[in-house]
């Protein structure tokens, strides 16, 4: 009870201090700027709203730094300033920024009609040929035309959906555009982001999110929309008793545009491949800094393949990355310093590293001629070892893919298999899915993607594979490649893939203070034997030749599902285990596959099916994971 009042007491101190010194920096920019709200004409008669900061300092031309958002630019008034309290914008600002937030197309209090991911065009004719690229070239010429002391310079950056935003606008073509980065950016809403991982439905986040910011807006607005009444506190249960996908569509109701064109759209056609903005990479100008979290639930996917289709596609763009052991937006917060996540520790304040040693930076060079430009092209964190590296480029060119291969009795080796008819198998219960993690909680977590896995290992429904202990240190960096020889009894089923550190059974933090923003019994969280997911990803198996055109299973025979899996870098020490875990549901991060082949969307709960799933290890069928070992 005293090491816990000595806790709470330690992080009342920090949060009194942390108050303080956000009320002084809010006073400070009251004090030093004005604010001013505009409408923005764009080329086709619509007008944008669009807030200014403005400093009152004469003394220099400024530089210009925008956010455009779907999310509001609130607070509404020029009398109201930008709520700084877990923000490091408040940096740009000390700086001598000219700061612009903007509603974009359709959203609160800007004109016109709003589009979900609106697709790129390439190939604009005339004033009504719009999109958002257009809206930031028309923002970005009446700012530099319209603002007083600026000096010409523009840059922008966004964390998630304004992630896109900031992606296509490096796609504007405006020659004051200097500097991008696009931050956990919305980039493919089938394959990898938000919604659907390799075609599997991401359940929660898609119907958490649309039942309110999906809401119809006829006219613009200063009040937000509503969510939904779920009147539960378990996001398990609630999922599970609501049943089929299609149930959800009938809580939706009719109005929400874009979940009727996501259920219209099952499969990877013309429709989603308009909405990936990796394809239009291939002339972009200013400088660009990609930024994401190896454990974004959201968008890790985005961080890394925009920057991957910029070198392949536009390979004279000055263009970099950094990934951090962060959350959705982690790397932005004053609060939270990016020592932890969930259980696990970091070793250092990553968040605060980053914004001092890099994004400010960046635009300080680009855009005001100040300091160096001394990013590398690629700032990795490698959890694990828990250092940061300056690489040269990603993936790294010493990279040796290393098959792990599966093995009978739950063993997991880097020789092949010898053993022949050899499997696990398990019975897949759409009634009974396996958890994404053990708490019982509503919202979808953001710590799930370090969660310790020994609660799913303990499940018959999930099949472990564990090295032995390792003599030395294995270093991962880059993409992972599940490929697996599968049976089931139906005709379609879903395969999770997660790969897994195992802590010594003796391994235990150093007992110092955790950090005010870690969970209260995070240092008392039993760390022996600790298994920390270094990265998780679904596979949809009607999809493992063609997201264009899925295809049955043939029960009961043996069929080979082969998926990439989101880039790792991470060191298993030497005294860990590697373990792999693989099941058939993820619940209710994923809809239920009801493991026949049907329209997920439309098929009803009479549908969903049990399923004997196997998973083959003999040497006709060496299921493994390619690994992106170090050398």
């Amino acid at each position: 009870m005293r090491k816990l009042l000595l806790l709470f007491i330690t992080a009342l101190i920090m949060h009194t201090s942390c108050v303080k010194a956000i009320n002084q920096d809010s006073l400070w920019v009251r004090e030093n700027y004005i604010k001013k709200e505009v409408y923005i004409p764009m080329r086709d008669g619509v007008k944008l709203f669009t807030a200014i900061y403005m400093p009152k300092d004469k003394s220099e031309k400024h530089p210009i730094l925008m956010s455009r958002t779907p999310y509001s630019c609130a607070p509404y008034g020029e009398d109201k300033f930008l709520p700084l309290w877990n923000s490091h914008f408040d940096t740009y600002l000390h700086e001598g920024y000219i700061f612009i937030m903007q509603d974009v197309r359709g959203r609160w209090m800007s004109e016109g009609t709003f589009v979900d991911v609106r697709p790129f065009n390439p190939e604009k004719k005339g004033k009504q040929d719009i999109d958002e690229a257009s809206d930031t070239y028309d923002a970005i010429d009446w700012l530099v035309k319209n603002l007083e002391g600026n000096n010409g310079n523009v840059g922008i950056l966004g964390i998630s959906y304004p992630g896109f935003y900031s992606t296509m606008a490096s796609l504007s073509g405006h020659p004051a555009l200097k500097a991008v980065s696009p931050q956990a950016p919305v980039t493919d809403w089938f394959i990898g982001d938000d919604f659907h991982h390799n075609g599997a439905f991401f359940i929660t986040d898609a119907f958490s999110f649309y039942t309110s910011f999906g809401k119809p807006r006829p006219k613009p607005t200063t009040v937000g929309p509503t969510g939904f009444d779920y009147h539960n506190t378990d996001n398990y249960d609630f999922y599970l008793r609501t049943g089929a996908v299609k149930n959800f569509t009938k809580l939706m109701g009719d109005s929400i545009a874009f979940w009727k064109d996501l259920v219209a759209h099952p499969n990877l056609d013309n429709w989603w491949k308009a909405r990936n903005v990796r394809q239009f990479l291939n002339n972009v100008q200013p400088a660009m800094l990609e930024v994401g979290g190896l454990f974004d639930a959201e968008d890790c996917f985005g961080a890394w393949n925009t920057y991957k289709a910029i070198e392949q596609q536009s390979r004279k763009t000055n263009n970099r990355i950094v990934m951090g052991p962060w959350y959705h937006g982690q790397w932005a917060s004053k609060t939270n310093d990016g020592s932890s996540l969930g259980n696990v520790r970091f070793g250092s304040a990553t968040s605060k590293w980053y914004q001092e040693n890099i994004e400010v930076p960046f635009f300080n060079y680009y855009l005001k001629g100040k300091g160096v430009d001394s990013i590398a092209e690629a700032t990795i964190f490698f959890t694990g070892e828990n250092q940061w590296r300056k690489l040269s480029q990603w993936p790294l060119p010493n990279v040796h893919n290393k098959s792990l291969y599966l093995q009978a009795n739950g063993k997991l080796d880097f020789s092949k298999p010898l053993t022949t008819n050899s499997f696990t198998e398990y019975v897949s219960d759409p009634a009974k899915p396996v958890p994404y993690t053990e708490d019982v909680h509503f919202n979808r977590t953001i710590s799930y993607m370090t969660d310790d896995q020994r609660f799913a290992a303990r499940r018959p429904d999930v099949a472990v594979f564990e090295s032995v202990i390792l003599t030395e240190d294995v270093t991962l960096a880059g993409p992972l490649l599940a490929k697996l020889v599968v049976s089931t009894s139906g005709t379609d089923a879903d395969f999770v893939v997660k790969l897994i550190d195992v802590f010594p059974n003796d391994f235990r933090y150093e007992q110092d203070a955790p950090s005010e923003h870690r969970r209260l019994n995070s240092a008392t969280y039993p760390m022996g034997g600790y298994q920390m997911l270094v990265r998780g990803e679904i596979m949809r198996g009607k999809y493992r030749n063609s997201f264009e055109k899925p295809a049955p299973f043939k029960p009961d025979t043996p069929t080979d599902v082969n998926f990439s899996i989101p880039d790792v870098a991470h060191t298993f020490k030497k005294g860990h285990k590697i373990m792999v875990q693989v099941q058939s549901s993820w619940f209710p991060l994923v809809d239920r596959n009801p493991q026949v082949f049907t329209d997920i969307y439309t098929c009803d709960d009479k549908d969903f099916r049990k399923a004997d799933i196997r998973i083959y290890h003999d040497a006709q069928h060496p299921s493994h994971i390619e690994l992106p070992v170090i050398k």
